[in-house]
């Protein structure tokens, strides 16, 4: 699931999200690094300091009548008490216990004793001075420098130790890790940061690729036109020729249905001039049937038009023009209904309102539903465009008929049904408008109406104003 989830993740943030993982990672690393470096450093100078006490301690030395004798040194720290800078020159006796000799004041009344691992360190490499880490007075972290090594006259080895407090050496250690990550933390939100502003930049093209694409599938252009860089410039083209393809598919089958529209009424018409010719029995028959597979084939073939033209981008169609065309048109037609008075339409649209399709499945969606309302009406009808989402708008006729019980409404739309027989027409109206909207992705809702008729609602796709 977190690979899928990683798969799916944006290119902006993929990419962000790795270089802000490598950072990371190289910054604690670096961290790491110039930490245990600075800490190094500071060990070996330290160590650098007890090498020359030990030194000191063991060149200064004498043996006088058999008993060894410390140098006089003048490092007042290990004349202090607890001071934090000791020495200790220490006898090793036959039994392998080391036993001090002399010692620096700043010990009082503790000693610094070696384990028998550093012991046997020493023993290891006479002459040459090793480093440890040990406990001193108060339980202090110190670190010695000592060597063991053999004086004339003197009978047992003799080990020079010096060691000091290294407290600071880690505070400052400490310190130096702080103030390191501090640093390589802002450092790595800054490299994270121009990242960010590199990505987006470099994706910019891509990005404006998109939005090229939005518009023409929103009708606002009909092809893929900016200048990108060489990477994606194939990209455009293919889809600019994908586009191109998928019109000349969508003309190919629209010039296929026209051929086909003409090939099925000629037949159709020829059937239904004979029929009226002969009267007759079989004569009404063959009319009646004939008829009816007219408007069948109207009626599929408005269908497989409407939805070869809904897959097509590009189109957008003034919702204005055509309501005011509708509706002189349709005030004309019914200029004798309701006592003579006509009907009168009042329609409301904003001008930038444009549905995303052409303009003859416009007129069609449109046109049914005011002349049915034209037909049932007794004298007002009511139309409203309204934008009522992004990319979807309502086209909502009212007209002051009888209107229709809630049974009516769920039959009004089925294909062919006619509530009353008596009203011209063939009951495709409102099946027609159902699908077409369907088609577009879009629906037809019934319901009833403010000024007491039916109300017809269509939900449409919109192309951006």
């Amino acid at each position: 699931m977190k690979l899928l989830d990683l798969r799916r993740r944006s290119l902006v943030r993929r990419l962000v999200l790795i270089a802000g993982i490598w950072t990371l990672l190289v910054v604690l690393i670096a961290g790491v690094f110039l930490t245990a470096q600075f800490r190094d450093a500071a060990i070996r100078r330290f160590d650098q300091s007890l090498a020359v006490l030990a030194d000191d301690l063991y060149a200064g030395s004498s043996v006088e009548n058999g008993q060894l004798r410390a140098p006089f040194l003048t490092d007042i720290r290990a004349t202090r008490v607890y001071s934090g800078r000791y020495w200790v020159i220490l006898d090793k006796q036959p039994d392998g216990a080391m036993t001090p000799i002399e010692r620096s004041r700043s010990l009082f009344d503790s000693d610094l004793m070696l384990s028998s691992a550093q012991i046997d360190q020493l023993e290891a490499a006479p002459g040459k001075t090793q480093y440890f880490d040990m406990r001193g007075p108060q339980d202090k972290p110190l670190r010695a420098a000592a060597v063991q090594a053999r004086l004339p006259g003197y009978p047992d080895p003799v080990v020079f130790l010096a060691a000091e407090d290294r407290s600071p050496i880690d505070a400052d250690a400490d310190r130096f890790a702080r103030i390191t990550a501090f640093a390589l933390l802002i450092l790595g939100g800054g490299l994270i940061l121009a990242v960010v502003v590199q990505v987006r930049f470099g994706l910019q093209p891509l990005f404006q690729l998109r939005r090229e694409v939005a518009h023409v599938r929103r009708g606002k252009a009909e092809r893929v036109d900016g200048r990108y860089p060489e990477e994606l410039e194939p990209l455009a083209a293919e889809l600019n020729a994908l586009l191109a393809h998928n019109q000349e598919v969508v003309e190919r089958q629209r010039t296929h249905v026209g051929n086909l529209a003409h090939a099925l009424k000629t037949p159709l018409s020829v059937m239904l001039t004979e029929a009226s010719q002969q009267p007759g029995q079989l004569a009404e028959v063959v009319t009646r049937q004939a008829q009816t597979m007219r408007e069948q084939v109207d009626h599929h073939l408005r269908r497989a038009r409407a939805a070869a033209r809904s897959q097509t981008s590009g189109e957008r169609t003034p919702v204005e023009p055509i309501l005011d065309e509708l509706a002189v048109t349709l005030e004309r037609i019914f200029q004798d209904k309701a006592d003579g008075r006509g009907v009168e339409i009042d329609w409301r649209c904003p001008e930038d309102l444009c549905f995303q399709g052409e303009k003859q499945d416009l007129m069609e969606l449109a046109g049914n539903v005011m002349e049915n309302a034209g037909k049932w009406c007794r004298g007002k009808i009511r139309v409203d465009a309204v934008r009522t989402g992004e990319a979807r708008m309502t086209l909502t006729v009212d007209d002051d008929g009888p209107g229709l019980t809630p049974d009516e409404r769920a039959q009004a739309l089925k294909r062919g049904q006619r509530l009353d027989e008596n009203a011209p027409g063939s009951g495709l109206g409102l099946s027609i408008v159902d699908e077409l909207a369907r088609a577009y992705g879009g629906s037809v809702q019934l319901g009833e109406s403010p000024l007491g008729g039916l109300r017809v609602s269509l939900d449409l796709p919109c192309a951006e104003s």
